[in-house]
């Protein structure tokens, strides 16, 4: 089948909320050296999304101005000197904007095969969480088997996967989460131990489950006042990775228990990064975790999906904090 010369995309008309989201028509991206078009069968739906969205969060130089970091779909062409992947195969990528839209190309480095028995729908639920997980917890966390992990967000895309990618790699996690339902959803998952934040204090129920010693390795997405109290439920030696800030970037901050513990406070963004820094990224996930999702072991949450003109709809699911796992756009 001929690829067109335009294809509908989801554009942000203005910064605002959720209604913003319109349908337009652009020209098909073309793949450039190295690069490979896809044809888009599932986009997943992220919190970055929501940012750009809300005019928050412009995209990097470069970078597509349409929202959507992970797609899933069939290469439809190759540029110049890209041999990975061949027209016809089934992929999933991290993109660096772009993917609410018929069509996206991204480098081949940073696609990845996806595996018999793993649905479009799941596939596009995988990079962003899996790569960032990746980098975060593993890379800058240095999580090693048999320590303890501490997520705040546990039921959230980024929880979820963190919980599912931790146990495989022999760690213990702790997760918080707003409800019962929500860590009930991640006990199933594979958390050792799932607090709800509204009724417990995280600090105090990590100090009694670790008999006094604190956890290894914390992914916040949080900020504000959880900075202090993850110095606090820290074990010596502790690697703290601050992925995001939701409740608040300036705070007063005790900095003692950093020398007193020897902890490493530590953060990083995935969007900016470079193709040969994402493409690391890709390959490692492909040597250690790609095995785990082969074999069924791992196999990312699904929330709920919308069609593709229902973006809108999606950005309000995620904007209730309701979700349980990853919101996925469909355009099959």
């Amino acid at each position: 089948m001929p690829i067109p010369s335009t294809m509908t995309a989801i554009a942000i008309s203005t910064p605002g909320g959720p209604e913003v989201l319109k349908p337009e028509q652009r020209p098909v991206p073309q793949p450039g050296p190295g690069e490979i078009l896809i044809k888009v069968e599932a986009a997943g739906i992220n919190r970055p999304d929501v940012s750009q969205r809300l005019g928050k969060y412009p995209p990097p130089a470069g970078a597509s101005d349409l929202p959507g970091l992970e797609v899933a779909g069939t290469v439809a062409a190759v540029g110049a000197g890209a041999s990975r992947f061949k027209h016809g195969d089934k992929v999933c990528s991290l993109v660096h904007g772009g993917g609410y839209a018929e069509y996206v190309t991204v480098h081949e480095s940073i696609a990845l095969p996806i595996p018999t028995g793993l649905s479009m729908i799941e596939a596009a639920a995988i990079p962003e969480t899996f790569f960032t997980v990746w980098t975060n917890v593993f890379d800058r966390g240095r999580l090693h088997p048999g320590e303890i992990l501490l997520v705040h967000g546990g039921s959230s895309g980024i929880g979820t996967t963190a919980i599912m990618l931790a146990k495989a790699w022999g760690a213990k996690v702790f997760v918080t989460a707003g409800s019962e339902e929500k860590c009930e959803a991640c006990r199933k998952l594979g958390a050792d131990v799932a607090i709800n934040y509204r009724t417990e204090d995280f600090v105090a129920v990590v100090k009694e489950k670790t008999g006094g010693k604190g956890v290894d390795v914390i992914l916040d997405m949080v900020a504000g006042p959880y900075v202090d109290r993850n110095f606090q439920s820290a074990a010596q030696n502790g690697r703290i990775v601050q992925i995001a800030s939701q409740q608040g970037y300036k705070i007063q901050l005790d900095i003692r228990p950093i020398s007193a513990k020897c902890l490493t406070y530590t953060g990083s963004t995935l969007r900016p990064r470079t193709v040969e820094q994402k493409a690391a990224i890709s390959a490692s996930l492909e040597k250690h975790i790609w095995p785990h999702v082969a074999a069924g072991r791992i196999k990312p949450l699904i929330d709920s999906t919308f069609a593709f003109r229902d973006a809108a709809k999606a950005h309000e699911r995620m904007e209730t904090s309701l979700h349980i796992g990853k919101i996925v756009l469909t355009l099959a």
